[in-house]
């Protein structure tokens, strides 16, 4: 009877080794600045296909941070306190976040940033794109199609979002090869179509007939200046637009020529960092999602990169079709 109870205890023992406690279902979580867009319900989306969530292999939690930091940093608090194994972050402020990231980093949970920056050095990794670039190339989309002169307002993001803060640093950097382009305003609509639209309709009255140009930091406020400018019954083909994402109403609009869009790829940005949550977590784990095969340059390197960065995509109405295909 005691060689028994000996065996069964010994059992038991085995049953709890680390080793063992590997094949445990992870618990990950993923705080986004807010879900009210379409880019962010596509990275949200994402996440809940990588075949590790569908397998059952994770166990997947999406907050919305509702665009506000305190609220990240509660739901960093309830995934400390719950013991997540992982999280995954898209921050609403550049600097507000490094504290959320702290408090993760001393309970022990690593953190992996995604599609927006965070001033912390303690992020395991960051999987997302170079916004300097997308900021230059759709500031570039609007002074071409303006021939270098003539003046424009720009839409920006949240002050103080990183999305805000890189791609105003490209837009810059574009019109400092047309020095005769005059910006004449310059004002955050919060990624929303409908303050865009209400900001837009404010600048055609006080400036009639002196916009050319429309810089959208994102395709939402780009597409809320075109309703202000058919609100207007104004021509949208007389001024140039831009904007960044590739949402589905954006790469309608590239088809029907009232705008240029660049695709920021959701569905990598999201998955990808999954991956190198999962591998933070697990050591031995290898990826299973396709984005690594779809962006070669983008190198897995064992999950231990400092920046994944995954390319952009121009939408053109050569691609257009093929998109919004990839979106059913």
């Amino acid at each position: 009877m005691k060689k028994l109870l000996i065996s069964l205890i010994a059992s038991a023992a085995i049953l709890a080794s680390p080793a063992m406690a590997q094949d445990k279902k992870l618990k990950i979580g993923a705080t986004t600045y807010g879900l009210n867009a379409e880019f962010m319900q596509l990275w949200s989306a994402a996440l809940k296909q990588h075949p590790a969530v569908k397998s059952g292999e994770v166990e997947l939690t999406v907050f919305d941070g509702r665009y506000d930091a305190l609220v990240q940093q509660e739901q960093f608090n309830t995934m400390i306190t719950q013991k997540f194994d992982a999280i995954i972050f898209v921050p609403m402020d550049v600097e507000a976040g490094a504290a959320a990231v702290q408090a993760a980093h001393d309970a022990g949970i690593p953190v992996v940033g995604s599609n927006a920056r965070v001033n912390s050095d303690l992020l395991t990794s960051y999987v997302g794109s170079n916004d300097v670039e997308a900021g230059e190339l759709e500031g570039k989309a609007v002074l071409d199609k303006m021939g270098c002169k003539g003046n424009l307002v720009i839409l920006e993001g949240p002050i103080g979002q990183s999305g805000q803060i890189q791609r105003l640093e490209g837009n810059e950097k574009a019109l400092k090869a047309c020095p005769d382009v005059k910006v004449l305003e310059k004002q955050t609509a919060n990624w929303s179509r409908a303050e865009a639209q209400t900001l837009m309709e404010n600048w055609l009255t006080s400036h009639p007939g002196q916009i050319n140009g429309v810089i959208g930091q994102n395709d939402e406020m780009a597409l809320g200046a075109i309703e202000a400018i058919k609100a207007a019954n104004l021509k949208v083909g007389d001024f140039a637009i831009a904007g960044v994402d590739g949402v589905t109403d954006a790469i309608n609009a590239v088809k029907g020529g009232q705008m240029a869009s660049i695709l920021q790829d959701a569905n990598a940005q999201a998955q990808g960092a999954l991956d190198v949550a999962i591998k933070a977590a697990k050591k031995d784990y290898q990826p299973e999602s396709a984005i690594w095969k779809q962006y070669p340059s983008m190198k897995w390197d064992d999950g231990v990169v400092k920046d994944y960065l995954v390319p952009w995509t121009p939408v053109t109405p050569q691609n257009a079709d093929q998109l919004l295909e990839s979106r059913k």
